[in-house]
């Protein structure tokens, strides 16, 4: 096993580039990606950085250049012979040749477009611009330079006892959290950290921990690189991004109205009944799942993202029953900003009611809180969202107002569309 922290004292970035292969990234964005491939070939979008701990200004701590030297070392990257024969070959969620050959070709030619950068009041504005279906592979590996270069940056004033101590210190975290899962009984769960890790070697030393700790009930992890070096499964379905750009290209309310639905129309057609979960969140759950035509309830579940779980868990029980499904063979994941106790609190709530898993993400890959001073590696709420598509700005409600994007008059008339009421504001920790 790698001994991270001589690794992190000695390390030069050419050694250790912070994305180190294009599949280096989380598996939705390759399975959207191919959704986007074959239905938006031509439609433009703009990603753009948005760092919600707006306290934290990350352009004071991490140096421009440094950057600059990260985002273009993704541009040289491209998939191996080796990464091509797995997405090729492999069996995901029990199905070989997930993705098509003409996808599989394209993304062996494929190479990250440019962006813009440059530094507004103390923060970056990094910009991705351009077909969709190329800039959408940005999202992750800036997220991850941004959080490992500020992890970087603190690690850089301690010497190397104490960079041992750090490790051994968040070591025993991770292991304790695992051994505290171990007490709920079988608890199924994914890895979904990736976006906001503290690094690469880190992220793969966290999943070794829970292949180790959890051992059958340990789902995968949605990162692709290690899901093929650790060999376990790669996890993800889809994201909001699909029907952000969807409802941006409406042409009209109905559209606009019908667009969730759409996206996922095309993604039963597109992957043949698998990868079955609904994110019903983007414009309200409440609304999505009133209007929802009848073929939806019988997908194999739902992932619960921005409501409260508790909350959000009921209401899916409460749409099951009432569209003739019996909740118990329903499978629902939580995903927004766990840790262990609020596994726990979950499945006390839901377990035998629903079948459950669990996407475990930055609580999981970067929780360093409180082991330095000043909390300089505490994580951060830092996301890369889609902002326009075809000239038209994207909007995203959420079920948690702090959460919501776009022009403050595109959100008004969103909320008046979808009819969103009055909602329950939740502290964005991560």
């Amino acid at each position: 096993m790698i001994d991270i922290a001589t690794r992190v004292y000695n390390h030069t970035w050419k050694i250790d580039p912070i994305v180190r292969s294009v599949l280096d990234t989380d598996f939705y964005k390759l399975l959207m990606g191919q959704t986007i491939f074959r239905r938006h070939p031509a439609v433009q979008v703009t990603f753009g950085i948005h760092n919600r701990t707006s306290h934290v200004r990350i352009a004071d701590i991490i140096d421009a250049g440094e950057l600059r030297e990260q985002l273009d070392h993704v541009r040289s990257l491209s998939l191996t012979r080796g990464e091509s024969t797995w997405l090729r070959g492999n069996m995901f969620y029990g199905k070989r040749q997930m993705f098509s050959p003409d996808y599989i070709s394209w993304l062996e030619r494929f190479r990250f477009p440019a962006y813009h950068l440059e530094k507004r009041q103390g923060q970056y504005e990094l910009i991705f611009e351009g077909p969709w279906v190329e800039t959408t592979m940005w999202e992750i590996p800036a997220l991850a330079i941004i959080n490992e270069l500020r992890s970087r940056a603190v690690l850089k004033e301690l010497g190397k006892f104490e960079l041992q101590i750090l490790y051994a210190r968040a070591m025993t975290r991770v292991w304790e959290k695992v051994e505290f899962l171990k007490t709920l009984g079988p608890v199924n769960l994914a890895d979904f950290g990736t976006r906001r890790r503290h690094g690469f070697l880190w992220q793969d030393w966290c999943v070794q921990a829970l292949i180790e700790g959890l051992g059958d009930t340990f789902l995968g992890t949605s990162n692709c690189l290690i899901a093929k070096n650790r060999e376990v499964e790669a996890a993800g379905t889809n994201a909001h991004e699909l029907p952000m750009v969807y409802a941006a290209l409406a042409r009209s309310d109905e559209e606009l109205l019908w667009a969730p639905y759409q996206v996922l129309a095309d993604w039963q057609e597109d992957y043949e009944g698998n990868l079955r979960i609904m994110l019903p969140d983007t414009y309200g759950t409440t609304g999505f799942l009133a209007d929802a035509p009848d073929w939806l309830a019988g997908w194999t579940g739902i992932r619960i993202d921005s409501k409260d779980p508790l909350e959000g868990g009921e209401e899916a029980v409460a749409w099951w029953r009432s569209r003739g499904q019996d909740p118990a063979e329903k499978l629902a994941i939580f995903s927004d900003g766990l840790d262990v106790e609020e596994v726990a609190r979950i499945n006390a709530r839901f377990a035998g009611r629903m079948r459950l898993g669990f996407g475990w993400g930055t609580l999981l890959t970067n929780d360093f809180r409180g082991l330095v001073a000043g909390g300089g590696l505490d994580p951060i709420s830092i996301v890369c969202k889609v902002i326009s598509a075809n000239g038209h700005p994207t909007v995203k409600l959420s079920d948690n107002p702090t959460k919501a994007m776009g022009p403050p008059e595109e959100i008004e008339r969103y909320k008046r569309l979808f009819k969103v009421g009055p909602q329950q504001v939740r502290r964005t920790i991560v």
